[in-house]
């Protein structure tokens, strides 16, 4: 008999059980006692049997053992962000025991793409975690509530049927804020992340940042203008990738009335930013002093080392992991929102004399 057509039957009749112990001697629990289970193994062994089909016992389960992830962004662009890799590193690391796998969904690669993945519509999973949030109104959050499927949603605005972990990114913010302004700056410009879906680049002006949907975009922002500033420019980019905070730095810093300070919604903006200022032939920070937010060890950018605003990217991915297992225990956590801390690097100084 071959090992491919060899049924859970096949063993009960070889072992002299029934088809119910011969199950219980594979789940590894239940009333069974241990030579019947060694009887009914040894039977599995000799006709090449390698246990119950997995897809049969998720379904007498009534689960897939699966935690689908919602990127929010193309794979491509989200693996070379470590924020991300951090955070999914602490989730799976705390998934793991708990049986769980995890079913990547990736968000479009373009504002052509449509805003909800068709996998989303139809893959089994028992939990979501929707990465990086979104607002009361998005279509991805929407698609999970038709369907039923628990959630926690990530650094979005707490509503009352998802589970909400996030940090106090508008109150680093502020801090970051004021410590540049406490060095006597006053001009001082603002690098955020993405808007919305749309993805644009460049300067926004006032009716397209009274149009900010992205609540993590929206949130920092705030925490710049409450802390008492209003920048000289906000420049939107379509990423939080270094690339994109070099273009932007290489436009900022070549403006006649260039800002003294940048304060950035990301490291990887900000060091693409002190990039930019290298390349013009700009001291960091003798002629502009520039900030991030994240905390992330960037070696690369030695001798300098970012000012920024440190979160617990590991601890927030074990956060993450804990509201599924709330969930999944039929308990929807309180929102929980993590600290972060103020890290002063090399890359801000005083004001420039006369600037």
């Amino acid at each position: 008999m071959s090992a491919q057509r060899t049924t859970l039957a096949d063993v009960a009749a070889s072992a002299g059980v029934s088809v119910s112990t011969a199950s219980l001697a594979f789940s590894g629990s239940g009333p069974i006692a241990d030579a019947t289970r060694s009887r009914v193994l040894a039977a599995a062994r000799a006709l090449g049997y390698a246990g119950p089909n997995p897809l049969g016992r998720q379904l007498r389960r009534g689960r897939s053992g699966i935690v689908g992830v919602i990127m929010g962004d193309a794979l491509r662009r989200a693996f070379r962000d470590p924020v991300a890799v951090q955070v999914l590193d602490g989730l799976t690391g705390t998934l793991g025991p708990l049986g769980l796998g995890v079913l990547l969904i990736p968000g479009p690669d373009d504002p052509s793409q449509p805003a909800v993945d068709p996998l989303l519509e139809s893959a089994a999973m028992d939990v979501a975690v929707q990465m990086w949030g979104g607002t009361t109104d998005d279509p991805v959050l929407e698609m999970l509530r038709r369907r039923g499927t628990p959630t926690v949603l990530v650094e979005g605005t707490p509503q009352p049927d998802v589970a909400a972990v996030g940090i106090d990114d508008h109150g680093g913010m502020i801090e970051l804020t004021q410590h540049v302004l406490g060095l006597g700056h006053t001009r001082i410009a603002t690098v955020t992340m993405p808007f919305d879906r749309d993805r644009s680049e460049g300067a926004a002006d006032p009716v397209r940042l009274a149009g900010i949907s992205w609540e993590i975009t929206r949130r920092r922002l705030a925490g710049v203008t409450d802390a008492g500033v209003t920048p000289t420019v906000v420049w939107e980019t379509p990423a939080s990738l270094v690339e994109n905070g070099a273009a932007a730095g290489r436009a900022l810093l070549s403006r006649p009335d260039r800002p003294t300070a940048i304060v950035c919604q990301s490291d990887l903006l900000a060091s693409g930013v002190v990039l930019a200022a290298r390349e013009l032939g700009l001291r960091v920070p003798q002629d502009v002093s520039v900030a991030g937010f994240d905390g992330l060890d960037l070696p690369w950018l030695a001798p300098d080392v970012l000012t920024s605003v440190a979160q617990p990217l590991a601890e927030k991915g074990a956060a993450i992991g804990e509201a599924v297992a709330e969930l999944l225990a039929g308990r929807t956590p309180e929102p929980r929102v993590l600290p972060v801390q103020l890290r002063i690097g090399t890359t801000t100084g005083p004001v420039p004399p006369g600037a």
